[in-house]
């Protein structure tokens, strides 16, 4: 049996999966553009709400996929003689997978979560920063001092400069300069050695590149900062 019609399907389907991706992370930024406005916590609401219906897509249409894949997968191993109903046996695949649906599915994607994980960090930034500039003008102290541990937050453990583009480790929640840390990645992984954590003090002992997601709610800050 020719599947090559299936195939073409299934690398549509698959492309769709990535329009998903972007649409998410176009509402991650959008929730971040509105956190560092500050507005109106209503409106950052509306962008989850947003983030769980993508969340929910891409949920249906991986089940989707997987219903096809199992059922090309079975009739390949079991050579039926006469031609099945494709259309019933992926419907039935479809419908088993998703009576297994349940809310901390949509939680626990990983795109949702690293929405949920940047706008919680924006919100520390603007705290940090809303702090420091209420003690400006109530100490009237040197403005060198008085930004010098926010900066601290700014310095990657590696290079010791300020970051460009950060990243954040998913595992430990350190953030370092993006080539900085895969440069190490990619050196230890030629040495076969794990790479520990570059921040001091911790204990996380294998960073791996796939753990590292964009920080963008630091670099956000840090470019809020140059500004100011």
């Amino acid at each position: 049996i020719s599947f090559n019609s299936v195939d073409s399907c299934l690398s549509s389907l698959k492309n769709c999966q990535s329009y998903i991706n972007t649409g998410m992370d176009i509402a991650t930024r959008v929730a971040l553009d509105l956190v560092e406005s500050f507005n109106d916590v209503e409106d950052v609401n509306s962008m989850e709400k947003v983030m769980i219906e993508y969340a929910a897509m891409d949920r249906e249409l991986n089940h989707y996929i997987t219903a096809i894949e199992e059922t090309v997968h079975q009739i390949n191993r079991e050579k039926p003689e006469n031609v099945p109903d494709l259309q019933y046996l992926v419907k039935e695949k479809f419908t088993a997978l998703e009576s297994k649906n349940s809310d901390s599915d949509l939680q626990n994607n990983e795109k949702y979560m690293y929405f949920k994980d940047q706008l919680k960090e924006m919100r520390k930034q603007l705290t940090n920063l809303f702090c420091q500039h209420n003690d400006e003008a109530i100490e009237q102290i040197d403005e060198d001092i008085a930004v010098t541990q926010s900066q601290m937050n700014f310095i990657c453990p590696i290079t010791q400069m300020e970051m460009k583009r950060p990243v954040r480790n998913k595992v430990c929640g350190h953030s370092y300069e993006e080539e900085a840390i895969l440069k190490i990645i990619q050196t230890r992984k030629q040495q076969k050695k794990e790479v520990r954590c570059p921040k001091i003090g911790c204990s996380h002992a294998n960073v791996k590149g796939s753990d590292l997601v964009p920080d963008e709610a630091l670099k956000r800050a840090i470019d809020s900062q140059k500004k100011q």
